[in-house]
């Protein structure tokens, strides 16, 4: 269990370091650990995933709780906003989380077919060369399938938040059944922007999977 939540702390600080700049120290750290680029890559999309699989449930929770308000019928509208506020809040913090994972996944994936293509150059056997350009070419597609679905998933997570936002900000301003009401006519804008949020992310987390099944 020791072993286990220090090798948690450390991926938390190599990973703080490989996005603040620090990938040589952050890539020798692991190599003498026994783990090259390809594996960080692999781990770290696996990460993403499972930081998408965390956010589509926060962002789910957020829209049954914004369903929950709209049927409001009397009681303590605060408590009401209390709940919204904390459920919008945690979605934020999971959308954080999957910024920061995707952004890892970007930097390593880059780092690597740098690496890789650097050394194919340093290669004199051309039919092993010709193999490992193969290798990187298809290595690059499968990648470049799974990174357009993490993109798209992501770039749906900020407009959604913001529009939530906008929400949670007028119900704080004005806790009575009106404001309520003024937000159910927003009730179906959000709710189609959410099903398209979850809906690419399923698709992301597909992709994911088929990626790492494949990418050895």
């Amino acid at each position: 269990m020791i072993r286990r939540s220090l090798h948690i702390v450390l991926a938390a600080i190599l990973g703080i370091a490989v996005l603040s700049g620090c990938q040589t120290a952050y890539y020798a750290v692991w190599e003498k650990l026994g783990k090259e680029k390809r594996h960080l890559l692999r781990d770290n999309v696996e990460a993403a995933s499972k930081e998408q699989v965390k956010a589509s449930e926060s962002f789910k929770d957020v829209l049954t709780r914004m369903k929950e308000m709209y049927g409001f019928e009397g009681g303590d509208l605060e408590k009401v906003y209390d709940r919204l506020r904390s459920d919008y809040e945690d979605s934020e913090a999971r959308a954080n989380d999957v910024h920061k994972r995707v952004a890892t996944v970007e930097q390593i994936a880059a780092d690597l077919f740098r690496e890789w293509k650097s050394e194919i150059n340093e290669m004199k056997n051309q039919k092993l060369k010709a193999q490992s350009t193969r290798s990187l070419g298809e290595a690059k597609k499968q990648y470049a399938r799974l990174h357009d679905a993490m993109v798209r998933a992501e770039s749906r997570m900020d407009p959604v938040l913001a529009q939530l936002k906008d929400n949670v900000l007028y119900l704080k301003h004005n806790l009575n059944a009106q404001a309520v009401g003024a937000l159910k006519k927003e009730a179906g804008s959000i709710q189609i922007e959410i099903d398209r949020l979850i809906k690419d992310m399923q698709a992301s987390i597909t992709e994911a999977d088929h990626f790492l099944k494949t990418f050895k």
